[in-house]
């Protein structure tokens, strides 16, 4: 932990305090608004969890990239840049991009198979009944869980860091704005803020990047930066670097992590409910674009974040501002994720502190506004009303999503409140979630694209999965290291061992038990295409009806081929083409082409920002026009009349 705190504890509760009440206004406003001019009563279950249906790709894209940009994205990948090199956060963009890219395949799939859902475990309970049900009830909810866990214990060890503040009330007053406004305004407001915050995040992650390389006193040009990381790949190489330097993409356990990385992410996009969601929001031509567009301008966050701040935090941790001066940052501090805080604050001071308080509180708080969605609809639709109350009205689920939702976070504030006094950590949370959830990734996909994996399958394979990863990862602790701790659970690699077996387990299981025991006729999906739209008994002239779905099933037909080969191609371009030569030749970064490598993620993050920030603005400035018009007659009229 730091020596001393750079804000006051004062700071860090205004600026909670302060964003919380502000966003909760900002969207109680426009939820109001857009009841009055645009017809949406959030009362109403379908709008509150699916948006209608009509949600435009700008903002599903917006949303994808604020939904996984965790507070992990921002504190990992400058995390594993100071342990790696720049291959850090290279590995952790590349691990984590391509499941979103991928996940386009899958919500097509899922728009034409099951145009009114309202979950993706409502797909499940039609095909494999309570069994199965249940079974991924609960994968996805531990997914839910381990989320909101680490964004909660990553967001309040940064904020405790900081500024002193005490970790029960960082964890209790963190999520506060967030179920303000997510109560309010459903998933049209996650839809909103999501907006909101990763335009803030990105101009943040721009101006940190701008003043690293080219304003700053202390570093200002990318030829002083390269001198100083070749410095310190002399005073304090890498192990496992190739002639270890922090300028090679040839890096042992950065490559691990990779691995860790990307199977584990696998697990929570493909099982978190709050993806499936955003996609039951989106409109037909929306799920085709909108997760490419997601995809791509995310890889820019973590790849520009990383290789700036991570960097600063090498290049600059001799000096007498750096907050652990004379040491290095501890090996707790790094999985704590208190890399990125030091690195702003010895680069900017008090401004970099609160500019890197202000990020990280908005990036857990965007994602966790997903995640309630996801654990709302999950309670909700899956729990609820299809084994306590078949019959209920809209209204009623309305108030189940809110109860739910108020539940679970304060559920979750406890439990991140007693991770933080076993010494449980952002890092080690998360290398560990895909020993927990991987084992479901397979079947779940298979439920959409495959007619012949059997219900004993789908039932018996996460969970026996489940057992195989955590018996593989404490062995390998065991056999590693002598004992099972902590310490020696959460090397990275018995984390390796244990995610590889989660996920690979089900390719073995599932052609097993599909023999053993087939289903007696093979799946035809059309019970998926019989799910129903709800009948809240409110007014809803933006509902979605038949004529629209049938286009829409109609486009998803034609535009899929094309999207399943863009999204293998980017796939096999990240993972495969653009690392394998620099990482098999060894080659360590020269000045210039470090200076492109920079400015290359620096241009793909702007690209990013227009994606983001302004492409939603294009596509929906009627609808702005529309209400702002209505707003000034209706104020027009009322000073008429007075």
């Amino acid at each position: 932990m730091f020596t001393t705190f750079p804000l006051s504890q004062i700071d860090g509760y205004i600026i909670l305090i302060s964003f919380g009440i502000i966003f909760s206004l900002i969207m109680i406003i426009i939820t109001l608004l857009l009841q009055r001019f645009n017809g949406e009563n959030q009362m109403s279950s379908e709008i509150f969890i699916t948006g209608n249906r009509k949600i435009r790709s700008g903002l599903i894209s917006s949303s994808i990239v604020s939904s996984w940009t965790w507070t992990a994205t921002l504190l990992q990948s400058t995390s594993v840049t100071y342990l790696y090199g720049i291959s850090g956060a290279f590995w952790y963009a590349n691990g984590a991009t391509i499941q979103i890219i991928l996940f386009s395949i899958i919500a097509i799939e899922f728009k034409r198979r099951a145009p009114f859902a309202h979950t993706y475990l409502e797909i499940i309970r039609v095909r494999y009944g309570r069994e199965g049900h249940w079974i991924f009830i609960l994968f996805f909810l531990f997914t839910n869980i381990l989320v909101t866990l680490m964004l909660l214990t990553g967001c309040s060890a940064v904020i405790h860091s900081l500024c002193g503040m005490n970790i029960i009330a960082a964890c209790l007053l963190i999520p506060l704005g967030t179920i303000v406004y997510t109560t309010v305004g459903g998933i049209k407001a996650t839809f909103l803020t999501n907006y909101v915050h990763t335009v803030i995040i990105i101009i943040i992650i721009l101006f940190f990047s701008l003043t690293t390389y080219q304003t700053s006193s202390l570093l200002g040009s990318f030829s002083k930066i390269y001198n100083l990381l070749i410095n310190a790949s002399l005073i304090h190489p890498i192990d496992g670097n190739f002639q270890g330097s922090y300028l090679t993409i040839k890096s042992r356990d950065g490559l691990i992590f990779f691995f860790i990385n990307l199977i584990g992410n696998f697990g929570t996009v493909f099982l978190d409910n709050g993806y499936y969601n955003k996609v039951i929001a989106a409109s037909s031509t929306s799920a085709v674009h909108g997760y490419i567009l997601g995809g791509i301008a995310w890889f820019a966050i973590p790849f520009v974040t990383g290789t700036t701040m991570g960097i600063v935090a090498i290049t600059i941790e001799d000096n007498v501002l750096f907050p652990t001066y004379p040491n290095r940052l501890s090996e707790n501090d790094i999985n704590s994720g208190l890399t990125l805080p030091s690195a702003a604050i010895v680069l900017l001071g008090k401004s970099g502190s609160i500019l890197s308080f202000i990020m990280i509180y908005l990036a857990c708080t965007s994602a966790m506004s997903s995640q309630l969605i996801s654990v709302g609809s999950i309670i909700t639709f899956d729990i609820y009303r299809t084994y306590f109350n078949t019959n209920a009205s809209g209204k009623k689920l309305f108030f189940i999503s809110i109860l739910s939702l108020l539940v679970f976070t304060l559920t979750m504030s406890i439990l991140s409140i007693g991770l933080y006094y076993i010494s449980i950590n952002l890092g080690y949370l998360y290398t560990m979630m895909g020993i927990i959830i991987s084992s479901a990734v397979l079947p779940s996909i298979l439920t959409l694209f495959s007619n012949k994996q059997s219900k004993l399958a789908a039932c018996l394979s996460p969970p026996l999965g489940l057992i195989c990863s955590i018996i593989s990862w404490l062995l390998t602790s065991k056999y590693l290291y002598g004992k099972i701790t902590i310490q020696s659970t959460g090397s990275n690699l018995s984390m390796l061992v244990g995610n590889l077996v989660a996920l690979l387990t089900p390719f073995i299981f599932i052609p097993l038990f599909s023999f053993i025991k087939p289903d007696e006729i093979p799946y035809d999906f059309k019970s998926m295409r019989e799910i129903k739209l709800i009948d809240d008994d409110l007014p809803n002239p933006n509902r979605i009806n038949t004529e629209d779905v049938e286009h829409g099933i109609i486009y998803i037909k034609e535009n899929s081929r094309f999207v399943r080969l863009l999204a293998i191609g980017i796939t096999i371009c990240l993972i495969i083409i653009w690392p394998w030569p620099l990482y098999g030749t060894s080659y360590i970064f020269n000045e210039r082409f470090f200076t492109f490598w920079i400015c290359f993620g620096i241009i793909w993050l702007i690209i990013s920002f227009i994606i983001v920030g302004i492409y939603p603005i294009i596509q929906h400035h009627q609808t702005i026009k529309s209400v702002l018009r209505l707003i000034y007659f209706d104020i027009k009229t009322f000073i008429e009349r007075d």
